[in-house]
C-alpha cells in the first residue's frame, strides 16, 4: 500500500491553476469534468476506478465500485444516481452494456454524460455524450476502459489506454494509477489538478466489506 501511494503522491500535486467558472446541468448533478479509468484485473477478478480531475472531492462524485460486482465511473455533468444504480443493475445480472443502455435510457441529460462500467466477466461499457465539452473521447481494452472530457487535447484516452496496457506487469492499484499519471503527462484536464481517488474492491463479496484499497486527495 505504501508503494501505491508513493507512486500516486505526483497525481495528487495540487497544482496552482487560474480559477475555472462552474458549470451545473441541473442543481442536483455535480460537475465534474475529468479524466478516469475502470478495470478489473485479470490475474484476480479485482475491480478499479481511477480519477483525476481539477474539481475539488470528486471522487465523491465519479467513482464507484462493488466487490463481485463492478465499477463504474460517471463523470462530465454528472448524474450521480448511475453510480448506485448502475452497480445495482449489474448486482441483477445485467452485462455492462445492459447497465448502461438502461441508465441512459431515461436520462434527459444524456449528452452531456459521460459514462464507463465494468462487469464481474470483465465486459465493459462507455458512453461519451455529443455535447460533453471537447476534448472529449473513450477508448476501451481488455476488461477497461478510460475516458476524459475538458481536455487539453484529444490525445489523453490514447496515452491512458497505452499506459496501462503497458504496465501490466505492475501491481493492479499500481497500474491503475499509471493511466492518470499518462493523462497529466499528455496535457490532462484544461484547468489543472486538486483531486483525484483511487478505489479498488476485491472479485469476489466477503464477510469483510469495504474496500481493499481506497485512497483520495480532495
Amino acid at each position: 500500500m505504501k508503494k501505491v501511494l508513493l507512486s500516486l503522491l505526483p497525481v495528487l500535486w495540487l497544482g496552482i491553476v487560474k480559477p475555472a467558472v462552474a458549470q451545473v446541468y441541473t442543481a442536483s448533478d455535480p460537475l465534474a469534468h475529468t479524466y478516469s479509468i475502470v478495470a478489473r484485473d485479470p490475474q484476480t477478478g479485482d475491480f478499479a476506478v481511477a480519477v483525476q480531475s481539477h474539481w475539488f472531492s470528486v471522487g465523491t462524485s465519479v467513482s464507484w465500485a462493488e466487490a463481485g460486482v463492478g465499477a463504474v465511473a460517471t463523470q462530465s455533468f454528472t448524474n450521480k444516481s448511475f453510480g448506485p444504480r448502475g452497480l445495482a443493475l449489474l448486482k441483477s445480472g445485467k452485462s455492462a452494456q445492459e447497465a448502461l443502455d438502461e441508465l441512459l435510457r431515461t436520462d434527459e441529460g444524456r449528452d452531456v454524460r459521460q459514462v464507463a462500467i465494468v462487469d464481474n466477466q470483465g465486459r465493459v461499457a462507455t458512453h461519451t455524450g455529443a455535447k460533453c465539452i471537447d476534448m472529449a473521447g473513450h477508448r476501451q481494452g481488455s476488461q477497461f476502459s478510460v475516458q476524459a472530457n475538458m481536455m487539453l487535447n484529444n490525445t489523453v484516452p490514447a496515452a491512458m489506454q497505452k499506459a496501462y496496457e503497458q504496465n501490466a506487469k505492475l501491481p493492479f492499484a499500481e497500474r491503475v494509477v499509471s493511466a492518470l499519471q499518462a493523462a497529466q503527462a499528455a496535457g490532462g484536464d484544461i484547468r489543472g489538478r486538486q483531486s483525484a481517488a483511487l478505489l479498488v474492491v476485491r472479485a469476489k463479496a466477503t464477510d469483510a466489506p469495504g474496500p481493499t484499497a481506497s485512497l483520495t486527495c480532495a
